[in-house]
């Protein structure tokens, strides 16, 4: 791995795999789904300008601050293009944040958008006095892209093809 694959977030596969076929790798990258992941993935639309879509949608837990209610929802797709002349997958992150205030929610904000390869780890944590009565923190949310991009970019690997990440065209 190069200086600039790092750079890009590009892994190639070892050089002892031989590259299979477009077909297995697209089985491959289906079968990472499961009733036990927080995302799917799935055959990407037209429009969407990808052979394959990995999404995740996350609600993350409200919080009170001044008395009015907060909630962020999240979603993260992974747009994936298979390019079987070259044994790569081309993949693209998109992330959208929404905040919602009240009890009867309205948009606090517009959304906001990223695009490229999105690594930022979100947690959210909660203070309370333990039966010793110091104070303890404890996670009550995480969300880390990894846990969907990883799998993803295993079973590219795994099949003989480089991992591409783009940041603007697919």
């Amino acid at each position: 791995m190069g200086f600039f694959d790092k750079l890009t977030g590009t892994k190639r596969a070892s050089s002892g795999v031989a590259p299979r076929s477009a077909e297995e790798v697209r089985a491959a990258l289906l079968g990472v789904n499961g009733p036990n992941v927080p995302y799917v993935v799935r055959n990407g639309t037209s429009s969407e300008g990808a052979d394959l879509v990995a999404e995740w949608r996350v609600r993350e837990p409200a919080w009170r601050t001044f008395f009015v209610r907060t909630q962020l929802s999240r979603t993260l797709k992974t747009r994936m293009r298979l390019v079987p002349a070259n044994h790569e997958v081309r993949a693209l992150d998109e992330q959208w944040e929404v905040t919602w205030v009240g009890d009867t929610p309205r948009l606090a904000r517009s959304r906001e958008y990223a695009r490229g390869q999105v690594t930022t780890v979100s947690r959210q944590w909660k203070v309370e006095r333990g039966a010793d009565g110091r104070l303890h923190r404890t996670e009550v949310f995480r969300f880390d892209p990894a846990e969907m991009k990883t799998p993803l970019q295993d079973a590219v690997l795994g099949a003989g093809w480089t991992w591409r990440a783009v940041v603007f065209k697919l």
